[in-house]
């Protein structure tokens, strides 16, 4: 799973897990409606935007045909995550459905303009004597959050957070022991190798938690951080407009570089780069030491990347070889002590350190809780421009050479050196591809049993009504195991009620 699914799946549990009352309620600001519509896959957005100035009803068979056949196990997980968060509800009448009244109506107001002055903050008109531009906010977020990660690695010679970072920490299961000595968890090991917004949120949602033992009001808490995602990056607003919670928050969100206030007594904050993207597929920061960087390649006057020329602190410093050597010119602690978590280092330079991929190496990884893809994805976004590339020009020559091929072959139309047909044939590969193969075969090697909670449906009356079924659960995706010969198949648990409903209306 990429890290902006990663994030938004993580926030749209918590979301799915409050009482309804407590959605309801959330549904009632536009900033919020707006930053759940963000929050959806892509075909839960689109159900939305058709039924938004729709006020009928529509039937689930109509729903089918607004897709592909193929189609259906996104259908499903969307209408599915739809369901859960309420936002769509049963009719009245049998197999329709509606969207919620009160999102319809705010996220028809947001969209509109429609909304009330303040529902995205409010501006301040006066000039701030002091300068604060958008370099001194990222600078000042990514200094709080180097903080938070130095610490969780031990790193020499770093600032202790504040005490609300340090109970997150604890309560989050990401370190543990006394507040003098606390020490990273199998937990806070997974948690750095994550894209930085993962991370935000694994923060703020346990943030959520405490509030409600702090008796502060969650729907109150979860407008503020969503109305945040929705701000403008450079412009500062007024604290008057917020409420006493809203306020009581500023404080904690400082710890976090969320946002920036001169002082406890200002009247203005500034959301930063961590604030305004929480909602946003967009990397929040990209900073010399955080190894957090998203993309390593610079672009020319048509937006074409280009690999940079030399790597400098900012830029990817990883090479790794085909004998499982890897060479990271770096100096960061930070990067070192990530590297350290699945890599075997022999060798320390003043701006380099030498190590090798063992199956030890990473069998300690996987069993703090790093999966082979978020080792893979590391390597892959810090690896050397010099590997990008070399990766790069041999996908060009694939491409080529599919291209004169099939020139040769069917006499068609070239076709160009960057189509989208023959890029969606040949992937990227920046590491080399025996690497990538075995850190997944030795974490195959971990999972050899797996076991599901399901459903098990047997005793057919006949052949067709079994493939019938087995064949609609396959392509919904909730499909684990069929035997043809037996007519009996096991589907997950949560697809229980749209298998059963699929059964009513074809075998009524």
């Amino acid at each position: 799973m990429s890290s902006g699914n990663l994030f938004k799946a993580t926030v749209n549990e918590y979301l799915e897990g409050l009482p309804r009352n407590v959605q309801s309620k959330l549904y009632e600001a536009p900033a919020t409606c707006l930053s759940i519509f963000r929050l959806l896959p892509p075909m839960a957005k689109f159900y939305i935007m058709s039924m938004l100035f729709n006020e009928q009803s529509v039937a689930l068979r109509d729903l089918d045909r607004w897709c592909k056949p193929s189609a259906k196990k996104l259908q499903y997980e969307s209408l599915k995550r739809l369901k859960s968060l309420h936002l769509i509800e049963d009719d009245k009448l049998a197999n329709h459905i509606q969207l919620n009244k009160t999102f319809r109506q705010n996220f028809r107001d947001c969209l509109t303009g429609s909304q009330d002055s303040n529902a995205f903050g409010t501006l301040c008109v006066a000039v701030d004597k002091h300068k604060v531009d958008i370099a001194f906010l990222d600078t000042f977020a990514s200094s709080k959050w180097e903080t938070i990660l130095h610490f969780m690695v031990g790193t020499e010679s770093t600032a202790t957070p504040s005490k609300s970072v340090l109970s997150l920490l604890r309560s989050g299961g990401l370190m543990e022991g006394h507040a003098s000595s606390l020490k990273i968890t199998n937990t806070g090991f997974q948690f750095l190798l994550q894209d930085v917004n993962v991370q935000i949120w694994t923060l703020l949602l346990q943030y959520l938690n405490l509030t409600q033992e702090l008796n502060m009001d969650p729907v109150d808490v979860l407008n503020f951080l969503f109305m945040l995602g929705s701000l403008e990056l450079g412009k500062s607003y007024m604290v008057s407009s917020l409420s006493a919670t809203q306020v009581s928050m500023l404080a904690d969100l400082r710890d976090y570089g969320l946002v920036y206030q001169r002082s406890d007594s200002s009247g203005r904050f500034y959301p930063t780069r961590l604030a305004t993207t929480l909602t946003s597929d967009s990397a929040a920061l990209k900073t010399p030491s955080m190894a957090l960087e998203q993309t390593l390649q610079t672009t020319d006057e048509n937006d074409n990347p280009q690999p940079t020329e030399a790597p400098s602190s900012s830029q990817g410093s990883i090479i790794v070889e085909t004998n499982f050597k890897i060479y990271s010119y770096s100096n960061s602690p930070l990067e070192i002590a990530i590297l350290n978590l699945f890599v075997h280092l022999r060798t320390r330079f003043a701006n380099m350190v030498c190590g090798q991929i063992t199956r030890e190496s990473i069998r300690k990884a996987l069993y703090n809780g790093i999966t082979a893809d978020q080792i893979i994805k590391f390597l892959e976004t810090h690896a050397h421009p010099q590997m990008q590339l070399l990766a790069k020009e041999k996908l060009d020559k694939k491409i080529e050479f599919d291209a004169s091929h099939n020139i040769n072959t069917a006499g068609g139309a070239p076709q160009s050196k960057g189509s989208d047909s023959n890029v969606q044939q040949h992937k990227l590969e920046i590491l080399p591809p025996n690497i990538v193969d075995q850190i997944k075969l030795w974490q195959l090697e971990l999972d050899r049993i797996q076991t599901f909670d399901g459903y098990l449906f047997k005793d057919f009356s006949t052949q067709q009504e079994f493939e019938i079924l087995s064949n609609y659960a396959s392509e919904v995706g909730v499909l684990i195991w069929s035997d043809k010969t037996k007519k009996k198949f096991f589907i997950t648990e949560g697809g229980l009620d749209q298998v059963k409903n699929y059964a009513n209306r074809k075998f009524k």
